[in-house]
């Protein structure tokens, strides 16, 4: 079986990605749903789910806190999601559970760790390091060498020039230009970035 688990809009571009490729979806599973049918596919309720350790799952929710803990709950065969659109590099390696968008560009020797989103058109050059659960929003770029912690989301249309280090759990406003390196819970806005507040990191 592979189940997508979060019937959201997220879900929606994740099952457009499996479609092109071909892999066959059985249904979304969800916590709360809104309804029984969600992109044509049933949704069955998450306490209802009798998963496996041969069943494939990707989770398809864009909150990164979210997502990291229902990765916790299940012992699932956590799949990739590719889109035939964007550019890889075959040195490029990708953890389970992580999405690619189209018109994505991931360039040599760069890591993207598990259950991380790399959204439409976002563009990650040379060597960056991307964590778990990170979250790449549409047309961000990271210039070569740069470094997301764990759970960090990289707001829309905002630029990290290279070497910078960004840590675990932080917020990159849309549009941001991050010049220097941002330390883990900090919420950065603006042009050149500036830090709005500490946000608390949870366990």
């Amino acid at each position: 079986m592979f189940y997508l688990f979060g019937a959201s809009g997220h879900g929606l571009v994740i099952q457009d990605i499996l479609e092109h490729l071909g892999q066959k979806i059985d249904r979304y599973i969800d916590d709360n749903p809104n309804g029984e049918v969600h992109g044509g596919l049933s949704v069955q309720l998450s306490k209802d789910l009798d998963i496996s350790n041969e069943d494939k799952m990707i989770i398809s929710i864009g909150v990164n806190k979210n997502r990291k803990k229902v990765a916790a709950r299940y012992d699932a065969v956590y799949a990739t999601a590719v889109h035939p659109k964007s550019i890889v590099a075959p040195s490029v390696q990708i953890g389970v559970g992580s999405v690619v968008m189209a018109g994505a560009i991931l360039n040599a020797h760069t890591t993207v760790g598990r259950h991380a989103i790399i959204n439409t058109s976002a563009c990650i050059d040379h060597e960056c390091r991307i964590g778990d659960f990170v979250h790449v929003a549409p047309n961000a770029t990271l210039c070569g060498g740069v470094q997301i912690g764990e759970g960090s989301y990289i707001g829309a249309a905002s630029v990290i020039i290279q070497g910078v280090k960004v840590g675990n759990w932080c917020t990159i406003g849309a549009g941001a230009v991050v010049l220097d390196d941002v330390q883990d819970g900090a919420v950065v806005v603006g042009n050149p970035a500036r830090q709005l507040r500490i946000d608390p990191i949870e366990s």
